[in-house]
């Protein structure tokens, strides 16, 4: 009997040759790796050269000796700017830079300088997993004189809201709600500009979570609030809340980046920034009707067929209490990283449009997007580039003048406008998740 010859092997394939081609076809990667390199020898450069101005440092490091010194009652907290007008997360934040550089400028500086670090790497991991922007375009990440500004420059408490922001991004593209909102309480924690992800962050959650999971992920970012403001809700819980959460603060004219073109009295009046507010809520809720729940036949339609599902997935589990299936015991849906990230990012570009005062630092609340909303449009590229040198001019002019407002406004509109006219594409990964929704 004849022994058959043993199969020859194929030879293994070269790594190098693997990594390569992997590179030639997805650039991003390696090319974001660099960017982040290059932007953090840019950044040690500015922090050596570049002389550092004092804006709210002192006051900063006041309200926080108050603090350590163990005043509780926020109408004490006061430093060079005024009272302290930040949640409790800002305290501990900067009571921790001030213990780890002895509230020195040019140590937090150094600190700074890694945070901005850690926070354009967070964006680019973003901006690559969404695989939206093509890899060149990634650079304009880096590109912002006033963003570097910002953070090693004028060591505001915006730079730790926006990277505590940005990283609650990334439990939401892998679907970890829960942890997602404790980040994102944090983040609130420091400043309160963050709450104007809330109600694209409240859709989503809505989108891919039932009512059991939707409420014990708001009481997960309740409970951090509570946590984290307690000494002070235990001590004067009325100067807390008022000071620290206070939506009715009156921005100087001087500093309004967006509307000085406004005249003064208009500015500060009640009626303006009712006017803001309605047209804010109204944005949001045409978006929310024809764009972020278009598939599902609008809001009415979305909140119906959630709710029909909720009232059938109880019934089966309340019938089957020992036996629940995975259709029955969850009502969740898996998004697309795409929808998840556009929707977010979308809703705070609407607040940013409606926003009564734009002060320099504010800049750091939405440029992270920019790109990735830009890209969102369907403007051809010379275009979108010739939006993003729009409103980085005008948030390099000091001070701002009636013109350069006016120009950031009607830029901010033809990019709106853009988001609008942009397709809505389905917010789901898989077929399944088609059941029951009424397409548009």
């Amino acid at each position: 009997m004849a022994i058959s010859a043993a199969p020859k092997r194929k030879p293994p394939k070269r790594r190098s040759e693997s990594v390569i081609q992997k590179i030639y076809k997805n650039p991003k990667t390696p090319f974001a790796f660099a960017l982040l390199l290059a932007d953090a020898v840019l950044t040690a450069l500015i922090i050596a050269y570049v002389p550092y101005t004092k804006i709210d440092w002192d006051a900063y490091m006041s309200q926080v000796d108050g603090f350590i010194e163990g005043e509780r009652d926020y109408g004490n907290l006061k430093g060079d700017t005024g009272p302290l007008v930040y949640p409790a997360g800002f305290l501990y934040i900067y009571s921790a830079i001030q213990y780890v550089t002895g509230g020195e400028v040019y140590p937090a500086q150094i600190l700074f300088g890694f945070l901005y670090i850690v926070n354009l790497g967070i964006v680019l991991f973003i901006y690559v997993k969404t695989d939206v922007l093509p890899w060149w375009a990634l650079t304009l990440l880096s590109l912002s004189k006033r963003l570097h500004s910002i953070f090693v420059l004028r060591l505001f408490n915006d730079c730790f809201a926006m990277t505590l922001l940005h990283a609650s991004l990334v439990p939401l593209l892998y679907q970890k709600w829960h942890l997602s909102l404790i980040i994102f309480s944090a983040a609130v924690s420091v400043k309160m500009n963050v709450l104007l992800y809330a109600p694209p962050l409240l859709l989503l959650m809505v989108k891919a979570m039932d009512f059991i999971g939707v409420i014990s992920a708001l009481t997960g970012a309740a409970l951090v609030q509570i946590l984290l403001g307690l000494p002070f809700l235990w001590s004067y819980p009325i100067e807390y809340l008022s000071k620290a959460f206070n939506l009715g603060r009156v921005f100087i004219h001087f500093w309004s980046v967006n509307f000085k073109f406004v005249p003064e009295p208009v500015f500060v009046s009640k009626e303006f920034a009712l006017i803001l507010l309605v047209v804010h809520l109204g944005l949001l809720l045409i978006f929310v009707q024809y764009r972020w729940c278009k598939h599902e036949g609008g809001l009415a339609s979305f909140l119906r067929s959630r709710f029909v599902q909720m009232r059938l997935n109880t019934s089966i589990t309340s019938s089957f209490p020992l036996k629940k299936s995975r259709n029955s015991s969850s009502g969740t849906k898996i998004l697309k990283k795409e929808h998840v990230v556009t929707t977010m990012f979308t809703g705070n570009f609407v607040g940013i449009v409606c926003a009564r005062s734009l002060h320099y630092q504010f800049y750091s609340w939405y440029f992270y997007s920019l790109p990735y909303l830009l890209w969102r449009t369907p403007f051809p590229t010379v275009v979108r580039l010739l939006l993003f040198a729009g409103v980085e001019f005008c948030w390099n002019v000091f001070p701002s003048t009636v013109y350069s407002s006016l120009v950031l406004l009607c830029v901010h509109i033809i990019i709106l406008w853009g988001l609008w006219r942009a397709p809505p594409e389905y917010p789901y990964e898989n077929d399944r998740s088609q059941a029951g929704m009424k397409a548009s």
